[in-house]
C-alpha cells in the first residue's frame, strides 16, 4: 500500500518591517504589490499584513509584513539574509517591470545581466533588503 500525497506549500515568508503603514505603501506603491489583508490582532496588539505581487494566484505564497516587536528583531530589518539576495521576484517581462521599478525610485545596485537561467537585476527594498528581480529562461 503507497502512502498518501502530501500537499504542501509555503503559506506566507516573514519579512520584518519597521513600520507597517510605511512597508504598505513602498511595496504597494513602488512594486505594485498588492495588499491581501491587514488586520489587527488585538490579543497581540499586532497586526496581520499580507502582500502578493501583481498578478499572483489567490492562493500563491505571500509575503507577511512583520513589524520589528523588540531591540533584537529591530536588528535584522534590512538584513535578513545577511546580506545575500533574500527574495526572488519573478515576471514574464524584465525590461517592462525594470523600467517601471527606476521610473518609481527603485534603486539596483546591479544592472541586468543575462544569465544561464534568465535575465536578473539585484533591487533594494526600503530597508535594504537585496531582491532579485528575474525572467527565467524558457
Amino acid at each position: 500500500m503507497s502512502e498518501p500525497v502530501r500537499r504542501q506549500r509555503l503559506a506566507h515568508i516573514a519579512l520584518v518591517v519597521r513600520d507597517y503603514d510605511e512597508a504598505i505603501a513602498w511595496y504597494c506603491g513602488k512594486l505594485g504589490f498588492t495588499l491581501v489583508a491587514d488586520e489587527y490582532q488585538p490579543a497581540q496588539d499586532k497586526r496581520r499584513v499580507l502582500i502578493r505581487p501583481p498578478g499572483a494566484p489567490e492562493h500563491a505564497t505571500a509575503i507577511l509584513l512583520a513589524r520589528a516587536a523588540t531591540p533584537e528583531q529591530a536588528r535584522f530589518v534590512g538584513d535578513q539574509a545577511g546580506g545575500r539576495v533574500f527574495l526572488f521576484l519573478a515576471t514574464d517581462d524584465f525590461d517592462r517591470d525594470h523600467d517601471a521599478m527606476l521610473a518609481k525610485g527603485v534603486t539596483f545596485i546591479r544592472p541586468p545581466a543575462l544569465q544561464p537561467y534568465g535575465k536578473v537585476a539585484v533591487f533594494l527594498d526600503l530597508y535594504g533588503n537585496k531582491w532579485d528581480l528575474v525572467q527565467f529562461a524558457d
